[in-house]
C-alpha cells in the first residue's frame, strides 16, 4: 500500500495552492485530479500520471464516488505517492469523507493519509470583494452551506450572522424567495461573486429582493452567495482630526496611523 495525500489547490488559480501542497504535487506518481483545479498545477507535477476525476454537482455526466473511491484504492495499491488534488478546500463540501471510508475499508491505515487543508470559495469570495466575513460586535458567525441539497431541493437559512451559500448560481430569484421565508429582511445585503479566486472573478451587490438581478452576469459560472454581516461593504472611517503641534504633533500622527 502507498501514501495517499488529499491536496487542497484552493478555489481558482493554481497559485492559491498551499506550499505543502505544492510539494506535495512534486512528489506525486499519481494524481487523481477535480473539475475546477487550474491545469496550471500540472507545472508540479510534470512527471506524474494525471486521471480526471471531476464532477459538477449531481449531473449526469460527473465522475461517480464509487468510481472515483475505486480508482482512488487502485492507485494506492499500485504507487508509493497518489494525490488526491481537489479544488477549494478538501473539507468543505469536497466529498472527503466518502473518499476517506473508502481508503479505511481497503485497509490503509491513517499514518498513510494525510489532508493538506485550503482556500475555500467563501474565503476567495471575501478576499476579491474585500468584505470580511466575520465583523467586530456585528459578525461573530459564519454558516456554510450548499444551496442545493442532494435531493434537489433548494434551501435558505438564517442561522449565523452570515450565511455563505454554495452552487447557488441556477436559482437565484428562488433563492432570494427562500431567504425571505428564513427570516432575512428583504433589504438585508447580498454579495454575489462567481469563479472566486480566478482572474475572470465577477462580483456583484444587491439586496435579498434583487438577488435574481444577478442571474445572467453569473450564468453558468461557480457562484458563492454571502448573505448578512459579511456581505456588506467596508465604510472608509473618518481620518481622525489632531490639534497639536510640533513634536507632540508628529507622536500624535503616528499614533492615528497605528490604530
Amino acid at each position: 500500500m502507498g501514501k495517499v495525500i488529499f491536496v487542497s489547490a484552493g478555489p481558482g488559480a493554481a497559485d492559491l495552492i498551499t506550499l505543502r501542497g505544492a510539494r506535495a504535487l512534486q512528489r506525486a506518481d499519481v494524481v487523481l485530479f477535480d473539475a475546477l483545479t487550474d491545469p496550471a498545477l500540472r507545472e508540479f507535477a510534470p512527471q506524474a500520471q494525471w486521471l480526471d476525476v471531476g464532477k459538477r454537482g449531481f449531473s449526469a455526466d460527473a465522475t461517480a464516488q464509487t468510481a472515483i473511491d475505486a480508482l482512488l484504492v487502485k492507485m494506492a495499491r499500485q504507487h508509493a505517492l497518489v494525490v488526491r488534488l481537489k479544488g477549494g478546500d478538501a473539507s468543505i463540501f469536497g466529498r472527503l469523507e466518502e473518499e476517506l471510508e473508502a481508503l479505511a475499508a481497503a485497509g490503509i491505515p491513517p499514518d498513510d493519509i494525510e489532508v493538506v487543508p485550503g482556500v475555500t470559495a467563501a474565503i476567495a469570495a471575501a478576499a476579491q470583494t474585500q468584505r470580511p466575513l466575520t465583523r467586530r460586535g456585528q459578525g461573530r458567525s459564519v454558516s456554510l452551506t450548499t444551496a442545493m441539497t442532494r435531493e434537489g431541493d433548494l434551501q435558505g437559512g438564517k442561522s449565523a450572522d452570515t450565511e455563505v451559500f454554495y452552487m447557488a448560481g441556477r436559482q437565484l430569484a428562488a433563492l432570494a424567495r427562500k431567504l425571505v421565508e428564513a427570516g432575512w429582511a428583504p433589504d438585508a445585503p447580498c454579495s454575489v461573486v462567481s469563479r472566486a479566486g480566478w482572474p475572470d472573478a465577477l462580483a456583484s451587490e444587491h439586496p435579498v429582493s434583487g438577488l435574481a438581478a444577478a442571474a445572467l452576469l453569473h450564468r453558468g459560472r461557480p457562484t458563492v452567495v454571502t448573505v448578512g454581516a459579511g456581505a456588506r461593504a467596508v465604510s472608509a472611517r473618518p481620518r481622525k482630526t489632531i490639534k497639536a503641534t510640533g513634536l507632540a504633533q508628529e507622536q500624535a500622527r503616528t499614533r492615528a496611523l497605528s490604530d
